[in-house]
């Protein structure tokens, strides 16, 4: 039988990505003691008053049909959120509301490029966004994000892969999964770059409201002059602790939201009311768990680079927001996934393999923060025997 190309493209670039992930719940299940540092879920549940909202909004019947842009009052209160945040006027045509990021960032991608196209991308880059745009037929172009600038996506090196295919330049920032933030300058500097190729930029911002104390946030939005090719991408899943009800929704011109709305109404034909009644509370008002998240993500940062940085060669990157830290493992000898998957076997310590977020990251682990204080000491202690254990064995 045949089938699309897209299932071709796609192949390996799903769930093979997380199958390290999958192996851990099974052994948890199982009963082994995992200390689970793999996926970025929020460290509490979803605030009860965002509960009782979608209740009582389903109780009252708002269980019905909705349509491709968003209902009404979410649609208002992500304009008027967007509007102060970024000191100029949003209006409602510049919003669509689709369901996660994830699907918004499918959405905009099918509508920005198409097979012959190409997408300049940071690597390492979240594990999605490599099928993400190969759905589109389009070819991800990937710009080495370095250690020695913080991960921070540098203007020379975007430019020395622009060509006359270039069509989207895609920013994540704060960034996932390295925790780097673009200051202002950085953005003004790569938005002067795309307007000189006319790019479009593509900025996922799922992390704005989980940078760690004393971090400055930019935003493309921010500047007026990028205002007609910028589309930001974001949800409610981190900020407010809410990944299951699946609420994104993204930023743009009012003519790509315009031309969006065909391909979102072909789609899904519009999110759930109830979900966008939580929503609209939500993005209304500051986040009730986003600072107090930030607060200990950061000091669990700290607590895996004080037990690890520099013991057997290790060495740690320290976040400047979101739910991750990274440690350099090369010292040991193996690659992130084979350290990965040793740990997992030998002391029951779930993290994912560097080499899951792009080559950038060969031979490091990204490791979650989600974990209680003491449960990550644990964690980071047997991390370090682990690496002990490999380098004895060496010698």
């Amino acid at each position: 039988m045949k089938y699309a190309s897209v299932t071709d493209r796609l192949s390996g670039l799903a769930g093979a990505k997380w199958a390290l992930h999958a192996r851990a719940r099974a052994m948890k299940a199982a009963g082994d003691d995992i200390i689970e540092l793999t996926i970025g879920e929020p460290d509490v549940p979803t605030p009860t008053r965002f509960i009782e909202v979608a209740t009582r909004s389903m109780e009252a019947g708002r269980t019905g049909y909705s349509n491709g842009r968003g209902e009404p009052g979410v649609v208002t209160a992500l304009a008027a959120r967007y509007t102060a945040r970024r000191g100029r006027k949003i209006g409602e045509d510049q919003i669509m509301c689709l369901p996660g990021t994830q699907t918004v960032l499918y959405a905009v991608l099918r509508a920005l490029v198409e097979a012959g196209d190409e997408v300049l991308i940071g690597d390492p880059m979240y594990a999605t966004y490599e099928g993400l745009i190969a759905q589109t037929g389009a070819t991800a172009v990937p710009v080495p994000l370095k250690p020695e600038h913080g991960f921070r996506m540098q203007v020379a090196d975007v430019a020395a892969r622009i060509t006359p295919r270039s069509r989207v330049l895609f920013l994540n920032s704060p960034h996932n999964p390295t925790g780097a933030v673009l200051r202002p300058a950085d953005i003004r500097a790569l938005g002067a770059l795309a307007t000189a190729h006319d790019l479009w930029i593509l900025a996922d911002e799922v992390y704005e409201d989980l940078v760690f104390p004393n971090v400055p946030f930019a935003s493309p939005l921010d500047f007026p002059e990028l205002a007609e090719r910028t589309v930001v991408a974001s949800s409610i899943s981190k900020s407010h602790a809410a990944p299951g009800f699946r609420s994104g929704w993204c930023v743009g011109p009012a003519e790509f939201c315009a031309r969006l709305l065909p391909l979102s109404e072909t789609m899904l034909f519009g999110s759930q009311p109830f979900i966008a009644d939580l929503t609209e509370l939500a993005v209304s008002e500051p986040s009730p768990v986003a600072d107090s998240m930030a607060d200990r993500f950061s000091r669990r940062a700290g607590i895996i680079a004080r037990i690890l940085d520099g013991v057997g060669g290790l060495r740690v990157h320290r976040p400047e927001a979101g739910m991750f830290t990274l440690v350099d493992v090369r010292a040991t000898g193996l690659s992130g996934a084979d350290f990965a998957a040793s740990l997992l076997d030998r002391q029951k310590v779930a993290v994912m393999p560097g080499e899951s977020f792009g080559s950038g990251l060969s031979g490091w682990l990204r490791l979650s923060l989600t974990q209680p204080d003491d449960r990550t000491t644990e964690a980071a202690n047997r991390i370090a025997a682990h690496a002990a254990s490999i380098l004895g064995n060496a010698a």
